[in-house]
């Protein structure tokens, strides 16, 4: 069985998806770290050049192979959810954990993180971040509910902890 980690931008899939991984002995992939090698280009550039559709198609290209695979912990794009085949797939694969955390957290992650520029490009809404946020929050939230088998909060929360939290509301062990 396979692990998918959800949700938006910054609400810890990548931190959590490690150390969950490390903890199950379960192998780790990020689907944007994929397309990045997959593509030879980063998530900025490629959207810049080509824009997001053409991201979304490398995107499921990328689920589509990790879905292939068991016995893995996956963080996936914050937009994973857009797509239905993605959803069934991960579905079919494996459980879903929902990440969540509060709008404040999330931009002050996003402030904090230097790998944001790169691999977290505007959602060319040409609004401000939080109204940005806000928006697609407000859009996406019934995508990740109707995907998501759990729902864990990350704000303020230690790593360990969620992690620890999801293996037991997952009943997993390691491997």
């Amino acid at each position: 069985m396979n692990v998918f980690l959800i949700g938006y931008r910054c609400t810890g899939k990548t931190s959590v998806g490690r150390e969950m991984a490390d903890f199950l002995k379960y192998p780790f992939v990020d689907t944007d770290a994929r397309v990045v090698v997959h593509d030879g280009r980063r998530i900025d550039r490629i959207v810049r050049e080509d824009g997001w559709p053409a991201f979304r198609l490398l995107e499921k290209e990328v689920v589509g192979a990790v879905c292939a695979a068991d016995g893995q912990v996956i963080a996936t794009g914050g937009g994973v959810v857009l797509d239905a085949h993605n959803v069934a797939r991960m579905k079919r694969t494996g459980r879903v954990v929902l990440l969540t955390a509060q709008i404040p957290t999330i931009l002050r992650r996003m402030r904090e993180d230097a790998g944001t520029a790169g691999m977290r490009p505007a959602l060319s809404t040409g609004k401000d971040l939080e109204t940005e946020i806000r928006q697609t929050l407000t859009r996406r939230q019934p995508l990740y509910e109707a995907a998501m088998d759990i729902r864990v909060v990350t704000d303020s929360r230690p790593v360990g902890e969620i992690t620890r939290d999801i293996v037991a509301r997952l009943g997993l062990e390691p491997a």
